[in-house]
């Protein structure tokens, strides 16, 4: 495993060696250059990331849940992504959780040393009671942050599904993960800067993840986002011009059939497509593992 004088990570990229001293066009145009890299970085790795998909939708759908592991920025990106899944896809705030060393007093103050301590990592997935049945993503630009590694550790450790995201080949925790996520960005625009593109490559490879795992859960329709919590005016608006678009209703019959099925949008285009009521559609629903597409499929509804 290298070590950190030798990781991808932390080295020189002799493509920005001059930024300093450039105009700040061409300062722009430089770390664009490098971004340019972090979509095809994560594109090699699109095999692990499905697997990963598949694997953490099983287990969500027995009643597991996500865990995300991660210190500094790593540990922030855990948070945004977690933070947006019930918002989103209309989902507990327990079926998807950040875990950041230093807790959310970590989020300004990444400089506290948590990150080094490694039984704080297993310790804090032991409080929130992890289980054989949940998936824990450790996420690490280097691959080797003690914190991550205990958590991993671990969860391994109570049969938890483990998963590594880093951006250096051989590390630490791809030998202690059961699978690894690694789109290996390369040398930072600023050196060690891991939160340009080993930090977009992480958003990137989270976006995917837990918007594939919402998708094969049932809750997305076609590409609709159709268990989004309405809870204001705007997204009133935008379920019911959902519902319209989805069934083929006038909008005005929408809303009012969202106000019937308490705004529930699944619920709602269920009831329409199938012609009944929300008690009928909510178990027709039911049967179909929640599912409008698993409905789709059976011929219940176009």
């Amino acid at each position: 495993m290298a070590s950190i004088d030798t990781l991808i990570t932390e080295t020189n990229n002799p493509a920005t060696a001059g930024i300093s001293g450039c105009s700040t066009l061409e300062m722009v145009r430089l770390i664009n250059q490098e971004d340019k890299k972090v979509a095809q970085a994560v594109e090699r790795e699109l095999p692990h990331i499905a697997e990963a998909i598949d694997e953490a939708a099983a287990r969500l759908a027995r009643g597991g849940r996500l865990f995300y592991v991660g210190a500094g920025t790593s540990g922030r990106l855990a948070v945004v992504d977690a933070s947006e899944c019930p918002c989103t896809y209309g989902v507990s705030p327990d079926m998807v959780q950040a875990v950041l060393a230093g807790g959310l007093e970590g989020i300004g103050d990444a400089a506290r040393g948590h990150e080094d301590n490694t039984e704080m990592g297993g310790e804090d997935l032991r409080r929130r009671q992890l289980t054989a049945r949940d998936v824990v993503v450790g996420i690490t630009a280097s691959g080797r942050t003690p914190y991550v590694l205990g958590a991993v550790r671990y969860a391994a450790q109570v049969g938890a599904f483990t998963i590594g995201l880093c951006s250096n080949p051989d590390t630490a925790i791809s030998h202690l993960a059961a699978l690894t996520i690694a789109p290996i960005t390369g040398p930072e625009a600023i050196e060690g800067s891991t939160r340009m593109k080993s930090g977009t490559a992480q958003k990137m490879v989270l976006n995917m993840l837990s918007t594939g795992v919402m998708i094969r859960l049932g809750k997305v329709y076609g590409n609709r986002m159709v268990q989004m919590v309405a809870s204001n005016e705007k997204l009133r608006l935008r379920a019911a011009r959902m519902v319209s678009e989805v069934t083929g209703c006038p909008q005005e019959t929408a809303a009012e059939q969202l106000a019937a099925c308490r705004y529930d949008v699944k619920l709602t285009i269920a009831a329409v497509l199938l012609g009944c009521g929300p008690e009928e559609a909510a178990g027709r629903l039911q049967a179909a593992g929640d599912s409008l597409e698993a409905l789709r499929c059976k011929g219940d509804v176009q």
